[in-house]
């Protein structure tokens, strides 16, 4: 179910062998070894884990592709430069994979290996597969703060994913099936698309309570007032937790996803949520879904998912900077 990452994935252009302020990922980079006992983080850890699913999306009828997903945004970062201090460290927890259809038994094997490094220090860096990589995590989390606290789900996103699942979960239903279980999780939204949603949507995240903001009000001179809600609503919770669906974003930017859009947020609009999000003190984890390798052009939406992975590990790091070294 849970597997280690190749030496071949981590490779990269290297400037200098030593010189730390040379240092691209790939040089930084940690593999773990995943039956060895792993001692407590220092606070400035990012633990990335993958999980190899389309289960959710194949249900949801979708298109396929995003299962490649976590290896290819790895193969984007492993060339970025790494410019954190000394002592921030980034580790490899390897793969979770879906097999023979079995998505509920991978969502949980996902939560188990989040709550691990939660419950060690490290800040899970989360790589899908499709959006039903949202529901492991969000097990992953609650089981690390236990019942009682309550949580906030941030989700950057086209679409509400509040669909029915009587007959089974999928990557439209992670968030109802949170909602209507979990009387102590609230749910935020942003990017919705006033027609990539049906008015039974819109009518259902009413019904529960979810706080969304349309794509269409989402422009760049409307962003102070967007974060301040942001601001508002993180303050409310104990706990917060990052999703970002890279549907959300304008076809033109990020072809290669699950379900594209002519419509969408700029890059530049989602950096900014994910830095907003990512600096506050109760942000435990993130994730990025619906990168699909397989209808991509030239790489360019998996390029834009690592840029994007990097800004949430970047904004991490540094919120931990005066830990460095601890």
């Amino acid at each position: 179910m849970r597997k280690p990452i190749g030496a071949d994935v981590w490779t990269g252009r290297t400037d200098h062998a030593e010189r730390r302020s040379s240092f691209r990922y790939h040089q930084i980079v940690e593999r773990m070894e995943l039956d060895a006992p792993c001692k407590t983080f220092s606070t400035n850890t990012c633990a990335i884990i993958g999980f190899e699913c389309e289960e959710g999306v194949w249900r949801n009828q979708g298109r396929l592709g995003a299962a490649n997903a976590p290896n290819a945004i790895r193969q984007a970062l492993a060339s970025l430069p790494w410019r954190t201090a000394e002592g921030h460290r980034l580790v490899d927890a390897g793969n979770v994979t879906c097999s023979n259809d079995k998505l509920e038994e991978a969502q949980e094997a996902l939560g188990h290996t989040a709550t691990d490094l939660l419950s060690k220090s490290a800040t899970p860096i989360i790589l899908g597969g499709g959006h039903e990589t949202l529901y492991g995590h969000y097990l992953g989390v609650r089981q690390h703060i236990g019942p009682d606290a309550s949580l906030g789900i941030i989700n950057i996103d086209a679409h509400f994913d509040l669909r029915p699942y009587d007959n089974q979960s999928s990557s439209g239903t992670m968030f109802r099936q949170i909602v209507e279980k979990d009387s102590n999780s609230r749910y935020f939204v942003l990017g919705i698309q006033r027609f990539g949603n049906t008015q039974e949507l819109f009518d259902k995240a009413d019904e529960l309570g979810a706080r969304y903001i349309l794509e269409e009000d989402m422009h760049e001179g409307q962003m102070d007032d967007i974060l301040s809600s942001l601001h508002a609503f993180m303050e409310h919770q104990d706990y917060v937790m990052l999703t970002l669906c890279t549907d959300v974003l304008n076809a033109a930017f990020a072809p290669g996803v699950s379900a594209p859009s002519p419509f969408g947020l700029t890059p530049m609009v989602v950096r900014t949520l994910i830095r907003t999000v990512a600096a506050h003190k109760k942000t435990l984890s993130f994730d990025i879904c619906e990168v699909n390798p397989a209808v991509d052009e030239n790489g360019r939406t998996i390029k834009l998912g690592a840029y994007l992975t990097n800004e949430a590990i970047m904004t991490f790091m540094g919120r931990n900077t005066d830990d460095a070294g601890t």
